[in-house]
């Protein structure tokens, strides 16, 4: 098993930055790959970034390319997303996923660990 745990949500004005981090313990060597997902009450939860065991690939959805960036500590066992450049569409739960599997690195279905979620608010 493996938890996973967010913190560094919070209110920020548009324009404003936020880091976010991924705290990761129990068998943490079987995670192939992890990621962050977003949403919101009248959407289903999307991908936004992920990365690779290694932290040398990523990829970003199109909506904040350029904006966010992931990056992650396999010593401290830790991830991380810096967003910057905040929109009050950004506005959702963040959550940290993990998973054993390879599979669509977008799809929520193919990540098997979750963490309980943290809220982002951007205000206009």
């Amino acid at each position: 098993q493996v938890q996973l745990v967010e913190s560094g949500g919070g209110l920020v004005q548009a324009g404003g930055s936020l880091r976010l981090s991924c705290a990761a313990s129990g068998r943490t060597f079987s995670i192939h790959r992890m990621g962050w997902f977003r949403q919101t009450p009248e959407k289903e939860r999307e991908f936004v970034a992920r990365i690779s065991t290694g932290g040398a690939s990523t990829s970003y959805a199109d909506s904040v390319k350029g904006r966010f960036t992931i990056s992650r500590d396999n010593a401290q066992n830790r991830m991380y997303l810096q967003m910057n450049s905040l929109k009050p569409e950004d506005t959702a739960v963040y959550y940290c996923a993990a998973t054993q599997y390879s599979g669509d690195y977008y799809s929520p279905s193919t990540y098997n660990y979750w963490g309980q979620g943290t809220q982002v608010t951007v205000s206009s």
